[in-house]
């Protein structure tokens, strides 16, 4: 009887050692099994040649056949009891391989923990980068960077924008006589209504000191956004209260319109800057630029 294939269902995921021992116990299971019918056919066949009245020595053979069988069948006991010693090892090294996993998978987790925080810590670092820290609105830096994308847009779809540049006038005597912890408030609670005010496509941010700027994506007309602009006077000049004090703040506000007032984000700016200057000397709290002012703009 031929033991060279013996079919087994082992899973493919096996350790190697493992999938060897398991192949052997079965070859030498098949093995033993043949033995031991041979050994009972045997004695058998030794029984019957008794019965049978046969001579001593084909008695004696067929015994010794026996024998044969016998010794054959403990071979396989031996093979079994070293195959038994592996299958013991391959468990172990599979456990020792399980914990290995379990650490592996212990420290993905953490890996990934860590990366998680950075990326937060990288957003936060971010964020605070391109944010005002007193008034949470966009700086410069942000602001500058979506005018320049914005102009790109009106550029390619025709639009128009319009840059507003407020500054709060006599901000100063609320630092001078109520203190900075006064002003501060004054511009978080500048920089709420300013949010409230605005349209999700369009961008507040502080440019600095009491000035903000005021991005507005394709306004559809001066008429609009002047419209626009009396509701931020309107907005601002509403009474602050800051705990027992009630403090009155107006801004004033220059308007610049692309590409008509410049065809970039600094020439917006600035026009808009010089417009403003108008607004504060003037009966209206905004002003449209017109060419001229860019000559008094102040050094």
């Amino acid at each position: 009887m031929s033991f060279d294939r013996i079919h087994t269902s082992i899973p493919a995921d096996t350790p190697f050692a493992l999938q060897v021992a398991l192949e052997t116990s079965q070859v030498v299971k098949a093995k033993a099994e043949a033995c031991a019918d041979e050994l009972a056919s045997a004695n058998s066949r030794v029984k019957q040649k008794i019965a049978d009245g046969a001579t001593m020595l084909s008695a004696h053979k067929a015994l010794a056949h026996s024998q044969a069988v016998e010794t054959t069948v403990q071979e396989c006991a031996d093979d079994l009891t070293s195959v038994t010693k592996t299958l013991v090892e391959g468990i172990d090294d599979l456990e020792q391989t399980e914990i290995a996993l379990m650490h592996s998978h212990k420290a993905l987790a953490q890996s990934e923990a860590a990366l998680t925080v950075a990326l937060e810590g990288e957003k936060q670092a971010t964020l605070r980068a391109l944010h005002d820290p007193t008034t949470g609105l966009p700086n410069r830096v942000l602001f500058d960077d979506r005018l320049a994308h914005a102009i790109a847009l009106a550029e390619r779809h025709g639009w128009t924008l319009a840059v507003m540049f407020l500054d709060l006038d006599r901000f100063k005597s609320v630092n001078d006589v109520h203190g900075h912890a006064a002003g501060d408030s004054v511009l978080k609670e500048v920089a709420r209504r300013l949010s409230l005010n605005c349209r999700d496509e369009d961008t507040v941010c502080r440019n600095g000191g009491d000035e903000f700027l005021y991005l507005l994506m394709n306004p559809q007309g001066s008429e609009n956004i002047e419209r626009i602009a009396g509701s931020v006077v309107k907005n601002i000049a509403q009474p602050i209260q800051i705990a027992d004090l009630q403090l009155f703040i107006e801004p004033s506000i220059g308007i610049a319109v692309y590409p008509g007032d410049g065809m970039s984000g600094e020439q917006l700016i600035n026009n808009a800057d010089a417009a403003m200057y108008r607004a504060k000397k003037g009966m209206s709290r905004y002003a449209l630029f017109c060419a001229r002012e860019a000559e008094t703009l102040p050094a």
